[in-house]
């Protein structure tokens, strides 16, 4: 039978404490409940109280971590920062999360001897582009994907692109969908949305790579024939990635009145309840979180038939899927979706609301990671 040794220590990396706020929380419950001592290397920035909840962590800042930077001796500062942390922590096992983690992270365990898991929670901005920074960063993930004892991947596509290129092989490989939502914090409200108009709203970072540009020329398209429909836009600029939106741009689209723009907002509950469906025409995905949170919240959807964006709609039963970088496709969803009745966006609403609930509920996540990291890393035979 399986046996899990005492004495259980784990470490969780990633890119910012932000990360660790907003998609590892349940995670860190599970192993605290678990018994295990957990620490936390991550930069240090304003969602550090994340600690008040959870003072037993403890959390390491990570100086030299360049989230979108290419330069390599600044990348090879991150790697002596880490083998120095692991050594002083001696873990059982360090879990990274995010790209320069899964890729620098598992050179550091390898030298300080530690057992590794790695979560890929997207390819991003260099694997969309195809250029010269995804080249490196494949040829990065190819020569260090071997010193992490599995490798989880937050969609299929993902995982069987990584093992069709031969950076990773099957088994040492998992799929798990994404890092979960709290699905009884995302529930139903009663409807908000304005009698009579019809709300389609945008909710992420203002990145190119996340459709931004194809929402605001379908809102164009079809505000002419239609006013009665409205486009709402949630989201801040991410300065640091290189697909961000330009800021003249952004003012343009607002000035034109083809978008409401509510900035940045902490809380969405309350433009999720006045919309009528959520719509992220991203160009790639690891699991879109505003997606499935609007499905929690029973919400129709509309998303691109792309990878990790695809595992979240059912076409046709809980939203629609549309394809990658098509304006046509879009607006025809947008025409579709507007001009079913209430009661049938509702039901779709609902649809969504039992697949969240089903799948992508945020402690059978965090279970599923849990179980994985016991099998690979604690799990003996006697």
């Amino acid at each position: 039978m399986p046996t899990v040794n005492k004495g259980k220590s784990i470490v969780l990396v990633t890119n910012s404490t932000w990360n660790i706020f907003n998609f590892r929380q349940t995670l860190i419950k599970k192993f605290l409940d678990q018994g295990f001592e957990v620490s936390v290397i991550a930069p240090v920035d304003e969602y550090i109280h994340y600690k008040e909840k959870y003072p037993d962590v403890r959390h390491y800042n990570l100086r030299f971590m360049d989230r979108d930077g290419m330069n390599p001796f600044k990348d090879i500062l991150l790697i002596f920062e880490l083998i120095i942390r692991y050594r002083k922590i001696s873990p059982d096992v360090v879990i990274h999360f995010t790209n320069k983690p899964n890729i620098y992270g598992a050179i550091a365990s390898w030298i300080a001897k530690v057992k590794s898991i790695g979560v890929v929670t997207g390819l991003g901005y260099a694997f969309i582009n195809n250029g010269f920074a995804g080249n490196v960063m494949s040829w990065l993930y190819r020569r260090t994907g071997k010193f992490h004892k599995k490798i989880i991947f937050e969609n299929m596509d993902d995982r069987l692109l990584f093992i069709k290129m031969n950076i990773i092989n099957e088994q040492s490989s998992v799929s798990i969908k994404g890092c979960g939502v709290d699905t009884q914090y995302f529930k139903p409200e009663v409807d908000q949305s304005p009698d009579d108009k019809i709300v389609f709203t945008f909710i992420g970072r203002l990145l190119y790579d996340k459709g931004i540009r194809e929402f605001v020329a379908a809102a164009r398209v079809i505000r002419k024939s239609n006013p009665n429909i409205e486009f709402w836009v949630v989201g801040e600029l991410d300065t640091g990635n290189p697909s961000t939106v330009n800021r003249d741009e952004l003012v343009e689209w607002v000035d034109e009145g083809i978008i409401y723009y509510h900035g940045f907002l902490k809380d969405i509950h309350p433009v999720i309840a006045k919309s009528d469906c959520i719509v992220l025409p991203s160009y790639r995905e690891g699991l879109p979180r505003t997606i499935i949170e609007a499905m929690s919240m029973g919400k129709p959807v509309i998303t691109t038939d792309t990878a990790g964006c695809r595992e979240t709609v059912d076409d046709g039963i809980n939203g629609y899927l549309v394809i990658v970088k098509s304006v046509d496709s879009l607006v025809q969803a947008i025409n579709r979706m507007s001009q079913q009745s209430e009661a049938a966006r509702t039901e779709m609403g609902k649809k969504g609301r039992e697949k969240a609930v089903s799948e992508f509920d945020h402690q059978i996540i965090a279970d599923k990671i849990y179980e994985v990291v016991i099998q690979t890393c604690y799990t003996k035979r006697v």
